[in-house]
């Protein structure tokens, strides 16, 4: 196995002894950070489901998926595959809504990703599993690019120190499909089938440029200037995501007043 991959595996493996769990549960999207997580978990010989939830998917990204959970399959005896179809538990949300709810559509993207996180929950706790995360780190870490309480809510993560080209390094050499692999990543959030790039306005080799910068480069062109402030916005934006929920501390004497 790759050394890397070992290690991963490993790391899996442990926590899920000390969690006292049977197995792994990963939601996959037909892109190439939930092929590899999936394939991870597939290594460790612990029960690992995988489940596709289409909530108005495109073609190429159902497809995508199926055939990653079909190759797993054959490779793998100890991986199972679900399809949850999403999309009616979706539109009925959506009607149950207000009007500026349904009407905003980064709002409408993260319930999509927000239903697919209660759907693992439901299928992990009902198999005694854990649901491992997909982020890697540049979403998690980086940009923040990710839904907090969709995506994001997962149990362990185990490839968020890896950057998007390391996924794609370490899931070449795992043999992921090829399909996965040559696609275009995105989060599957949009009918259209927008890619991150389209959104985030930067690509990935880019946006870990952005993250590594020190500063100290003497001179940098136009185009990095750009994807500076374009990764320097979506931290900002989202450093909420990344920190711990706040919490207000009250003074003990102020407490007290309670009991006087």
């Amino acid at each position: 196995m790759n050394a890397l991959a070992a290690h991963i595996v490993s790391w899996l493996n442990t926590y899920l002894q000390s969690a006292n769990s049977k197995g792994f549960v990963i939601g996959i999207s037909g892109g190439i950070d939930s092929a590899l997580t999936s394939t991870l978990c597939a290594l460790t010989g612990a029960p690992t489901i995988c489940v596709t939830m289409p909530i108005r998917q495109t073609k190429a990204e159902f497809e995508r998926a199926n055939e990653h959970m079909h190759d797993l399959q054959t490779r793998f005896a100890n991986v199972s595959v679900q399809t949850i179809d999403l999309t009616h538990s979706f539109e009925t949300l959506e009607a149950a809504l207000p009007l500026d709810s349904i009407s905003h559509p980064l709002a409408m993207a993260n319930t999509r990703a927000r239903l697919r996180m209660a759907t693992l929950y439901a299928v992990a706790q009902a198999n005694s599993c854990l649901v491992a995360g997909t982020g890697n780190k540049v979403e998690d870490f980086g940009v923040g690019f990710y839904t907090k309480y969709g995506d994001g809510g997962v149990d362990l993560s185990p490839i968020a120190d890896l950057m998007k080209t390391e996924v794609f390094g370490l899931s070449k050499a795992l043999g992921v499909v090829s399909s996965i692999q040559n696609a275009a990543p995105t989060d599957g959030l949009w009918e259209d089938g927008r890619s991150d790039e389209d959104q985030i306005g930067a690509t990935y080799p880019e946006l870990e440029w952005a993250m590594c910068y020190s500063g100290d480069e003497v001179t940098i062109t136009e185009r990095q200037k750009e994807v500076l402030a374009i990764y320097n916005k979506y931290h900002r934006a989202n450093l909420h995501k990344m920190q711990p929920i706040p919490v207000c501390l009250v003074p003990q004497e102020l407490k007290d007043l309670l009991h006087s």
